[in-house]
């Protein structure tokens, strides 16, 4: 196939678009293990879907602390913000996963990443113990 052919393009190829889906839910299902194969094999740990979310956004957003420290150890970029302006911390923050708030902070991610950012998430829903974490320095 001639690289000008639209067909030859992996992001329109049925079968590219399957798989990557399928990597999608094992992140918003927490699916560990599976998940580490595909990144064993290359898969990246920054994939993004069509909302820019990645794969830590996905697993930290559904509360699966597991999955984001897999992805972490993958070099995921936790501070990577979605289409909205909007950070793994952040969305880990809104809905109240203090596993994977301890997850993302403990691997260096910015509480003041995206809009909201996770701090200021964190100031408007009154979750003061979010504050005191990002106010220390993580714990290695």
């Amino acid at each position: 196939m001639s690289t000008d052919d639209p067909t030859s393009d992996p992001v329109h190829d049925p079968e590219v678009v399957t798989l990557a889906t399928k990597i999608f839910q094992l992140a918003r299902r927490g699916e560990s293990e599976a998940l580490a194969a595909y990144l064993a094999a290359g898969v990246p740990a920054d994939l993004t879907n069509d909302n820019g979310d990645t794969l830590t956004m996905l697993a930290a957003y559904h509360g699966h602390a597991a999955t984001v420290a897999l992805l972490c150890e993958h070099g995921a970029d936790l501070d990577r913000l979605n289409d909205r302006g909007q950070s793994p911390l952040a969305g880990a923050v809104f809905k109240g996963e203090d596993a994977v708030v301890r997850v993302l902070t403990e691997h260096g991610a910015d509480p003041h990443a995206g809009a909201p950012s996770a701090a200021e998430a964190a100031r408007m829903f009154g979750k003061d113990q979010y504050l005191d974490l990002f106010a220390d320095p993580p714990q290695r």
